[in-house]
């Protein structure tokens, strides 16, 4: 994921300063309490020069897989319709008139298939980010603050008080932190995500229990990860 991070300037900020010890553990657990969900409800919004795109469904943060629809912002129709993603494929299945919401089960056929792209494209780089808030056990929280891991500041998300951090460089690049912006709350819970992404005017925002989540059933003849 992080080949395709820049620094994301934000706004409203009140900091920087170093992350307290309760901070440093809050972010130190966050993807993991994504795990412990299994999944979470998400709506993302893929920045673009010619218009945006929205996803909207969940993750399955236990079988790394995540299904929903997609709805074009500010430009024409042609990418509206359900998608379901790994790793490392994409399925989608193109609708004219995509609804609100994905069936809870998928349809049978439709299907078109193709590898995720690991460069040069925001839907896919997007995906990639949002299969990546999960993890099977916390990150180290005394490495963050020395990794460049930071506070900013203090906000509201949908009724929720949450901290504003930015996540430490990355293991294979340093200089890079700051890139990834999260917005936590007091036991940990993510609720808001922001990276900036290389080439795209704004960034990848994803944001968590937007509406109910429904668990991901795989597509006809796919079996998820194990």
């Amino acid at each position: 994921m992080a080949a395709f991070l820049i620094a994301d300037s934000g706004s409203g900020a009140e900091g920087p300063r170093s992350l307290t010890t309760d901070e440093a553990s809050r972010l130190a657990i966050t993807r993991f309490r994504n795990y412990q969900a299994r999944g979470r409800a998400v709506t993302i919004t893929v920045p673009g020069t010619a218009g945006g795109l929205t996803v909207t469904g969940s993750v399955d943060y236990r079988h790394k897989v995540g299904y929903g629809v997609v709805h074009g912002t500010g430009r024409d129709r042609s990418s509206d319709g359900l998608i379901q993603w790994t790793p490392t494929s994409v399925h989608v299945r193109p609708m004219t008139d995509a609804p609100a919401h994905a069936p809870a089960s998928p349809p049978r056929s439709g299907w078109y298939d193709r590898g995720l792209l690991a460069s040069g494209s925001a839907l896919d780089t997007s995906l990639s980010i949002a299969l990546g808030l999960g993890g099977d056990r916390p990150d180290n929280a005394e490495l963050l603050p020395q990794n460049g891991a930071a506070w900013w500041g203090r906000e509201q998300v949908d009724g929720h008080r949450v901290d504003v951090m930015t996540g430490p460089s990355s293991p294979d690049r340093s200089g890079t932190a700051g890139n990834v912006r999260y917005w936590i709350g007091s036991d940990g819970t993510m609720y808001r995500v922001r990276v900036s992404v290389a080439s795209q005017p704004e960034p990848v925002v994803i944001d968590f229990d937007t509406h109910t989540y429904v668990p991901v059933e795989p597509l006809p003849g796919t079996t998820p990860a194990r």
